[in-house]
């Protein structure tokens, strides 16, 4: 019991901020270099390639199911996957594993019993950004993408998936194949260290374990679950990073921010591009571009084309639409009324009238329900995990309105937001905290799959 204290305690959220504060997380925070990757890395478009390769299959089924497919517990219903079969001429394991994919890498959203294309879909063969990103979110998701067996100890599968990083360091230090020895012998430090720092190391004479941990077998797992992913090749005895694993190790590593910087002057540009632009600026250099982009149009048409970017499926670009909608003040009033029916919209117009009618904006999260708060968080942390970085999602897991994590990853799996699955899973990937990641890492499974 003594062991089990100091894990569960992490499980409570600390230092909640209002969600009105969250939802400028993305743009609030200091703008920092890029670093430049190691030398020998392909161009970003070469990296491109690699992922929209392995990334195929899941875009053909995506850009199949783009007519609203029927989908039931986050798969294609019966009839849908065997016209999926018919039509694109693949067999129904690939189906499936290209629809699984096609939902983890963000190409499918799924609203209620439809599929929806995803935004990263439409700009899919013209911006490489997208792609890359896309490919980094199936990344994280490998240990979904190749389950472990059923007969394996979940804690042992946690465990391992806990260890990964440190595998994927020496493989891109070595660079160059690795044998699976000297992987399994890091793997096995790595656990020990685990056991060791959560006081689970065994005082006093003890039995030899009749099955020990099956680290070998696990290893094979997981490599093969890199490999599926396309970021390791398995040779005879031995792996190795491809371009795409070495570069996702690297960026994680550095934990570079990608999002878009500001070019200057955004007047002349569409709502979406002129908000891309801002997307890097502090909140008072942008709404000055705002107040600038508003000044060459119609107040009527710049409402409406701020609310079509509001309803897309870039949840950064719906954020700052509305901050851009703040801006413009009482003529918006009557098209977000209007729109306040909108699920997607219905949290951030409820915020907007709450300040238009004199809330202070760090008590205007009060006037959302529950259900409206958590599918903002999870809005919100969409928008972080595609433009931000790790740190920056975890520290985002300070503003949700439940006080425990274990409360928070109830509500989020029944709000029902199409993005919750690579949330949970970018979350799990980017925090630190053992038992607090694989607790997500379990919800995300559970969304994925359908369970409770």
């Amino acid at each position: 019991m003594t062991s089990r204290t100091p894990r569960d305690s992490r499980l409570r959220l600390v230092r909640p901020r209002p969600l009105v504060t969250a939802r400028r997380v993305v743009t609030g925070g200091p703008i920092r270099p890029t670093p430049r990757p190691p030398e020998g890395t392909p161009p970003a478009a070469e990296l491109a390639r690699q992922a929209r390769a392995v990334l195929a299959d899941a875009v053909r089924i995506a850009r199949w199911a783009a007519e609203a497919r029927p989908v039931q517990a986050g798969a294609l219903v019966p009839q849908a996957a065997e016209q999926a079969v018919r039509a694109l001429a693949l067999t129904p394991e690939q189906v499936r594993a290209g629809w699984d994919r096609a939902r983890l890498a963000g190409l499918v959203e799924l609203h209620g019993d439809t599929a929806r294309p995803g935004w990263r879909l439409r700009a899919w063969d013209r911006d490489d950004t997208a792609v890359l990103r896309g490919w980094v979110a199936l990344f994280d998701a490998w240990p979904i993408i190749h389950p472990a067996a059923d007969d394996v100890a979940a804690s042992a599968v946690a465990e391992v998936v806990e260890a990964v990083p440190q595998v994927l360091s020496l493989l891109q230090l070595s660079a160059g194949p690795v044998t699976v020895p000297a992987l399994l012998d890091l793997l096995e430090q790595r656990v020990a260290e685990l056991h060791e720092e959560r006081c689970e190391v065994p005082y006093g004479p003890q039995q030899q374990p009749a099955s020990p941990a099956p680290l070998p077998a696990l290893l094979d797992w997981a490599l093969r679950g890199l490999a599926a992913v396309g970021a390791l090749t398995l040779g005879r005895g031995q792996a190795t990073l491809t371009p795409l694993g070495n570069w996702a190790v690297w960026v994680k590593l550095e934990q570079i921010c990608v999002a878009a910087q500001s070019p200057a002057g955004n007047i002349e540009q569409s709502a979406g591009a002129m908000l891309r632009g801002c997307a890097g600026l502090t909140p008072g250099p942008a709404r000055a571009e705002y107040r600038a982009w508003l000044a060459a149009r119609t107040v009527g048409s710049a409402v409406t084309e701020l609310l079509g970017v509001a309803r897309g499926e870039d949840a950064l670009l719906r954020g700052l639409a509305f901050e851009a909608l703040r801006v413009v003040g009482a003529p918006a009033e009557a098209a977000l009324r209007a729109a306040a029916h909108e699920v997607p919209l219905r949290p951030y117009v409820v915020l907007w009238l709450a300040e238009y009618e004199g809330a202070d904006p760090d008590d205007a999260h009060d006037a959302l329900t529950r259900a409206e708060a958590t599918w903002l968080w999870v809005d919100t942390a969409a928008a972080v995990a595609d433009h931000g970085d790790g740190p920056l999602l975890v520290r985002h897991l300070e503003s949700a309105v439940q006080g425990t994590v274990p409360a928070l990853l109830e509500e989020v799996q029944a709000v029902g937001h199409p993005r919750t699955v690579q949330v949970l899973v970018a979350l799990a990937a980017a925090h630190p905290d053992p038992a607090l990641a694989k607790a997500v890492r379990r919800a995300a499974f559970q969304v994925h799959t359908g369970g409770v």
